[in-house]
């Protein structure tokens, strides 16, 4: 494993979580898009040098935080899309968690209009009101999907969603 990597990672969520609990307080994104461009830009550089940062590179928890920053890559849809194909090779591979991979589909599919998969992405009305799932493929379908990548029932993340 590679300690210094990991370190960073975890360096580099803390900004990512710090900038996020700012963002809602001051109602101000400015800094948070600036912590995120920081962060896509040193991870495609990662990426390019090592190949996408799974357990066996970083530890679980690095597997987590570098997930985070590519979900949060939301100013680079064009990364976003590459670092979904490298995570589908590392969940395959067993480098990387299934959920990784259900959240980044999800965000990915609505950054391009599409209706998600696994029902991870909700919107609000930019206020923080008016919570709602984004759109979902074949809802009936959707807990048997949801618990094929290890998540939980979509009303129990519903309710986390919603604070309950």
């Amino acid at each position: 494993m590679n300690e210094d990597l990991a370190a960073e990672l975890h360096c580099r969520a803390e900004q990512d979580q710090a900038a996020r609990r700012l963002a809602v307080k001051t109602r101000d994104g400015r800094e948070m898009c600036r912590i995120d461009a920081d962060n896509t830009a040193w991870l495609e550089q990662v990426i390019a040098e090592r190949g996408w940062p799974g357990v066996a590179l970083v530890g679980e928890q690095g597997a987590d935080e570098a997930w985070l920053l590519a979900q949060h890559a939301d100013l680079a849809p064009a990364f976003q899309r590459r670092a979904l194909e490298l995570l589908k090779v590392a969940v395959a591979a067993g480098d990387a968690p299934p959920r990784h991979l259900a959240y980044l589909t999800d965000r990915v599919l609505v950054a391009a209009g599409e209706p998600q998969v696994y029902g991870t992405q909700y919107t609000d009305d930019g206020d923080g009101s008016n919570l709602r799932l984004q759109p979902v493929v074949d809802p009936d379908r959707l807990d048997e999907r949801r618990s094929a990548m290890g998540l939980e029932p979509a009303a129990e993340y519903d309710q986390r969603m919603r604070g309950h």
